[in-house]
């Protein structure tokens, strides 16, 4: 376990990652300021953890030396770290931003270079594990940034990780989670097409997985997916909304560094179609769905 802090940080965005993170850093000693655009989230937090809360992400990071950010997409990002009540207008400099949401490269670099500006270090930070990696404390971060910035937040960054690795300059991180997101996307279209295979072919689809698990073509996902897909059930884990932004940044990148990602493109377009069957909050293994129509 990280060494007690009595360091005093923030933490904005209290979604389904964010919330456990941020308890976590209370858990482990940081003295935790917490701020969500649904106010009565960030006061129902810190009733649960004994932390603070502030009224605006300015007003939560004034006395941090470390914050994080936990929230939507690009766009959220901009609208928490800019303006008078933004991140930015509230902290000092020798401070560290660090952003786990899983955004695009070019706003990596962007922050950092805002943050550098007023003399704050700038991480980013995007997380793998999902909302039962959260809230076990177990998420994979990838980072990009300075080693020095990574030695200021790496002990409260392992609050919440069981890896946590800097893999090169300011947007390696979000570069690093576009391979992981292509990476899943092929794996859980390969398990969806097969379990649909065994079940056609009048096997019992349990009892095989049960087998090739102990093989080569064991997965993450057959392991925690496998059985939920045969059920049919997807009312949890990671919606396919998120999925498809998370790809389509992804493809953005790809068409920019001259990447050629015609499987990420074609399950991307599988994904829409879960989409349009009413699965936007659905389990990304939902991909199954569209295959029992």
């Amino acid at each position: 376990m990280p060494n007690k802090s009595s360091k005093q940080v923030a933490f904005i965005g209290l979604g389904v990652m964010g919330y456990p993170m941020a308890g976590f850093l209370q858990q482990n000693g940081y003295q935790v300021t917490v701020y969500n655009r649904t106010t009565v989230k960030a006061q129902t937090w810190a009733a649960e953890y004994g932390g603070s809360w502030a009224q605006t992400p300015a007003a939560a990071v004034k006395d941090a030396e470390l914050v994080f950010m936990c929230v939507g997409n690009d766009n959220d990002v901009r609208s928490v770290v800019y303006g008078e009540h933004g991140v930015l207008a509230g902290m000092q400099a020798a401070t560290v931003l660090i952003d786990h949401t899983t955004a695009s490269a070019e706003l990596a670099r962007e922050l950092a270079a805002a943050a550098k500006q007023q003399g704050i270090g700038f991480l980013d930070a995007p997380v793998s594990g999902g909302q039962a990696g959260a809230e076990k404390g177990i998420l994979t971060v990838m980072i990009g940034g300075d080693t020095a910035d990574m030695a200021k937040a790496e002990a409260a960054i392992q609050c919440y990780a069981r890896c946590a690795k800097l893999l090169g300059p300011v947007g390696s991180g979000q570069l690093a989670k576009m391979v992981n997101q292509i990476c899943i996307a092929g794996v859980v279209q390969g398990l969806a097409e097969g379990l649909n295979f065994a079940q056609n072919a009048g096997l019992d689809a349990a009892a095989v997985v049960e087998v090739i698990s102990q093989g080569a073509a064991q997965s993450w996902q057959m392991q925690n997916r496998s059985a939920t897909m045969l059920q049919g059930e997807y009312d949890f884990g990671f919606a396919v909304d998120w999925m498809r932004k998370d790809l389509g940044i992804a493809l953005t990148e790809a068409r920019n560094n001259g990447s050629h990602l015609p499987l990420t493109a074609l399950v991307d377009q599988f994904y829409s179609e879960v989409q349009q069957m009413g699965g936007q909050r659905w389990d990304t293994s939902s991909l199954l769905a569209r295959l029992k129509r």
